[in-house]
């Protein structure tokens, strides 16, 4: 059983001894980077995750949501998974239970995390000592930009005008159209992206920088 990952690919997971104030959260490796505030559904149907759910559910506490640089999102006999160094907590907002071995929840991301050791419990599932890091201030979005946020606008203006049913847009309210984390987080879930990018954009504190870097992208493919 692997007590810790050793990775080197940069951006990944690297073990740290460092004294600091750490908590122990469950981890949900997938192959999607989450932003906080960003919407992310799941399908539950291994053993491991039903009862985290549950756990969580019942408890009303979140889970971790790491990306997997490396791995399957199902377990594997004898795998070594390569884990982000920075992750999102998720909150279950909804749970449906259309079988007994299957649960289909809605989940909204929170609070980031820097992930700095791990173990795994016989059961498969992965448990993290982690770091929460900084929300966004609340920062508004300068002249300059404010391109960026009127297409998101009409993005989900058009989709709704469409007909398009609300679980479906992939950006949910509450909005802060007016906020430049929250716009640079959507397009970091909208844009078409190399994980190693989103990650990076993921790990920056300052959120009027993750906005401008997603300007850039967005007047290269010509959206703004």
């Amino acid at each position: 059983m692997l007590n810790a990952l050793q990775l080197s690919c940069t951006g990944c997971f690297q073990p740290d001894a460092s004294p600091m104030s750490l908590q122990s959260m469950p981890l949900f490796p997938l192959n999607t980077v989450l932003f906080p505030d960003g919407h992310l559904p799941l399908q539950i149907f291994e053993v491991r995750y039903l009862d985290l759910i549950r756990r969580c559910l019942r408890e009303d506490t979140p889970f971790g949501v790491i990306t997997l640089m490396d791995g399957h999102e199902v377990r594997k006999p004898d795998e070594a998974p390569l884990f982000a160094d920075t992750g999102t907590l998720a909150r279950v907002t909804e749970c449906h239970a259309p079988l007994p071995t299957l649960l289909k929840i809605e989940t909204r991301g929170t609070q980031r995390f820097r992930l700095h050791r791990v173990n795994q419990e016989k059961n498969g599932l992965w448990m993290g000592d982690i770091e929460i890091l900084p929300g966004d201030p609340e920062t508004p979005i300068p002249e300059h930009l404010e391109a960026a946020a009127i297409t998101l606008e009409q993005v989900v203006e058009s989709l709704t005008a469409g007909g398009v049913p609300g679980e479906q847009i992939p950006v949910h309210p509450p909005y802060h159209f007016d906020q430049s984390g929250w716009v640079a987080n959507r397009w970091c879930e909208l844009l078409p992206m190399q994980k190693p990018t989103r990650l990076q954009l993921l790990a920056l504190d300052n959120p009027l920088l993750r906005l401008e870097l997603v300007n850039d992208v967005l007047e290269e493919q010509g959206l703004v």
